[in-house]
């Protein structure tokens, strides 16, 4: 492991984490007055699959990888229907005027969800780390982590601030970047391949 290794690693955390930024983004705006705790339940949730997924997938290229390449087609599936539900929850509710569950923020079972969403793409990070040995997988998968952390804390304190100001709009904003990212995951993964 040398700078350049230290230095892909950040940069590739960088390019996964920006799903999970928007996210976070939308998390702030929905849940204007979070508390730091909150916050970093959600960044560390958010950072914990962007952990997970490189480390499934190179293990899967160690050991399924033929099973995993078919399935490797569906990831942009399965991040529009997850995103495209919990944005379309939000923006329904948002446009309803339902303002109790939105002040409540995401629950758990939400949060879990947009974790898989936003990190599912970068289960096929396994692939272009497969060439490493383990020691060096794990410091890229936590590099990784780590980064992804600190992008999402930093979009859920700006959506917090944009929240205040949005106030009433919060839920419906937050539904359209949802929605948004989904749609951006399907066509990258999808329609441009």
């Amino acid at each position: 492991m040398n700078l350049m290794f230290f230095l892909n690693s950040i940069l590739l955390g960088v390019g996964l984490a920006m799903d999970a930024f928007s996210v976070s983004l939308a998390n702030g705006l929905n849940e204007a007055h979070m508390r730091r705790g909150r916050a970093c339940l959600i960044a560390g949730t958010f950072a914990f699959f962007q952990f997970l997924m490189p480390m499934l997938g190179w293990v899967c290229v160690h050991t399924i990888v033929e099973r995993f390449s078919a399935a490797q087609r569906y990831i942009p599936w399965v991040a529009l229907v997850l995103l495209g539900y919990i944005g379309g929850t939000m923006l329904r509710d948002g446009l309803r005027g339902e303002r109790e569950e939105v002040s409540a923020g995401v629950g758990l079972g939400a949060l879990l969800v947009q974790g898989v969403a936003t990190s599912i793409d970068a289960l096929s990070v396994g692939f272009t780390i497969a060439a490493y040995d383990l020691a060096a997988a794990l410091v890229c998968a936590l590099l990784i982590a780590l980064v992804t952390f600190v992008i999402c804390l930093f979009g859920l304190r700006l959506g917090r601030t944009l929240g205040t100001r949005l106030a009433g709009k919060a839920s419906i904003l937050g539904g359209a970047i949802l929605l948004f990212i989904g749609l951006e995951i399907f066509v990258r993964g999808v329609l441009l391949k």
